[in-house]
């Protein structure tokens, strides 16, 4: 099954690896494994130290491992070697027929047989770590797989292939992980983006993906990236986060959470704001759970990240465009066609552009409970980017206008934050409640008092009540019968002050 492959003249290509179809067996494959003397020919035949990157899409991920111990040159070049000869002994187009455990099962055989043949002097433990590096190198992604199979990891950053970060607990660390070379790494990235149908080379250099799970993915490659391709990784946890866990971890208060939990039930059409890394997505991720099951949701993101649980949701993805610079659909493109889909909430996630007039004409003719996310640093600010990015347009309409269409359309700005620690807090929840003239009108609902920090630098601070009772969205609330709920979680954010 996996015997050496004919074209003896010349350099050997790779067969383009698909995951398989349907799962199979070893035993249903339409030839056996190659026996010991076989492999014994194959391997002292084979080309030493021959780069032949092995072909895409990863199945599943392993368990959940601890970070990689510190190699040695000695070790990489060992891998190195025996990289070149499984390329050379197996046959891809076969492996292909084998379900992702058979496959990695029949991997580790043959690497077993690679070093006891080629007599390598190896610890049990760098065998093991031997074995797992090349099955992933295989069909996965590389020296990736160890960083996106934890948990507690937010951010894998890789600048070229001997430099890769990451970020624990709001803090960034440098790790071990390092890749054979740049081409490794560029074909790691080719790998990563060509499963959304989208590419990254050298005519293409800039590309925006995602992994499976939703997690966002960047690469900028050469010649625009010097020292080798940068592959930035926004992970995803794999227990989506509720508002429930948020409150456990202090991004908000009980209270402030309750009052969350009444915005989305009553169709206040959202905005969330915050800079890069504040939790933005996570937190719209969080309050679409508080969306009527009944109700049809469309989403229109950049790449698909948001992961809602309702039943009736459509899922809209932009896409680039092609070699020849055609074929290209912007979020505008979306935000525009999905209003003809007979939404009941439109679901932006995140407003970069013109596409923030078509959300807000939404939200103003019937699609009540719209959400989207913007960049900004306050809730003042949001408004002030939103009226920036409708002038990007090219919409000549006067000031008083544009402003006139943001207080009709949007009700609440929840801002969120990531302070100096590394926490990530909800520090606003804020009203748009109408015009004085030609200036906006806002009012805080809670909002977040720092009081310090404590001995290990993490800082220390509470939700509050602004005093308000009754909020704009009080008769809104009052509609759904949710008027009594969001009276009682003020008053008890009231006392807890107190």
């Amino acid at each position: 099954m996996f015997g050496k492959r004919g074209n003896e003249g010349g350099e050997r290509g790779v067969p383009e690896f698909r995951p398989p179809q349907t799962a199979g067996t070893v035993a249903e494959a339409p030839a056996a494994a190659p026996r010991i003397a076989e492999l014994r020919s194959a391997v002292t035949e084979a080309a030493p130290m021959r780069a032949v990157e092995a072909p895409p899409p990863p199945p599943a991920r392993p368990a959940q491992r601890a970070p990689q111990r510190e190699r040695s040159e000695t070790y990489y070049d060992t891998k190195s070697q025996v990289f070149s000869a499984l390329i050379d002994t197996i046959d891809l187009s076969q492996l292909a027929k084998l379900d992702p455990d058979s496959a990695r099962e029949e991997i580790r055989d043959i690497v077993n047989d690679i070093i006891a043949i080629k007599n390598f002097a190896m610890s049990i433990a760098e065998q093991e770590d031997l074995l797992e590096d090349i099955c992933n190198d295989v069909l996965g992604y590389g020296p990736l797989e160890p960083l996106l199979a934890r948990d507690d990891i937010a951010d894998i950053m890789v600048n070229g292939a001997k430099t890769v970060f990451i970020e624990v607990n709001g803090k960034v660390e440098s790790t071990s992980i390092r890749f054979r070379d740049n081409q490794q790494l560029l074909n790691v990235c080719q790998r990563i983006v060509s499963q959304v149908g989208r590419r990254v080379d050298e005519s293409s250099p800039i590309c925006d993906a995602r992994l499976p799970d939703g997690s966002r993915v960047n690469v900028i490659a050469p010649p625009l990236a010097l020292d080798g391709a940068a592959l930035t990784i926004r992970k995803f946890k794999k227990d989506k986060l509720t508002l429930d866990q948020l409150v456990k971890f202090g991004a908000i208060s009980p209270e402030g959470a309750e009052v969350l939990k009444i915005i989305g039930r009553v169709r206040c059409n959202v905005v969330i704001s915050g800079g890069t890394g504040s939790g933005k997505t996570t937190l719209l991720n969080c309050l679409t759970r508080y969306i009527d099951r009944d109700e049809r949701i469309i989403t229109c993101e950049d790449s698909a990240e948001l992961q809602l649980q309702q039943p009736h949701v459509v899922r809209l993805e932009t896409r680039p465009p092609n070699l020849e610079g055609e074929g290209q659909i912007t979020m505008r493109d979306l935000v525009k066609n999905c209003l003809r889909m007979r939404p009941e909430r439109i679901i932006v996630g995140e407003v970069r552009g013109p596409e923030v007039f078509d959300l807000l004409q939404a939200m103003n003719t019937g699609h009540d409970g719209s959400m989207g996310t913007i960049h900004s640093n306050s809730p003042r600010e949001c408004l002030n980017r939103m009226e920036a990015m409708i002038a990007m347009g090219g919409y000549s309409l006067p000031q008083k206008t544009v402003r006139e269409i943001i207080v009709g359309s949007v009700d609440v700005i929840i801002q969120a934050a990531r302070l100096r620690d590394g926490s990530r807090r909800i520090t606003h929840i804020t009203e748009v409640i109408g015009m004085e003239g030609d200036v906006v009108i806002t009012q805080d609902l809670v909002v977040y008092n720092m009081k310090g920090e404590d001995q290990n630098g993490r800082i220390l601070g509470s939700h509050v009540s602004t005093g308000i009772g009754r909020p704009y969205f009080w008769d809104r609330a009052r509609y759904y019968g949710e008027e009594q709920r969001l009276a009682n979680a003020l008053e008890a954010m009231e006392k807890r002050v107190e």
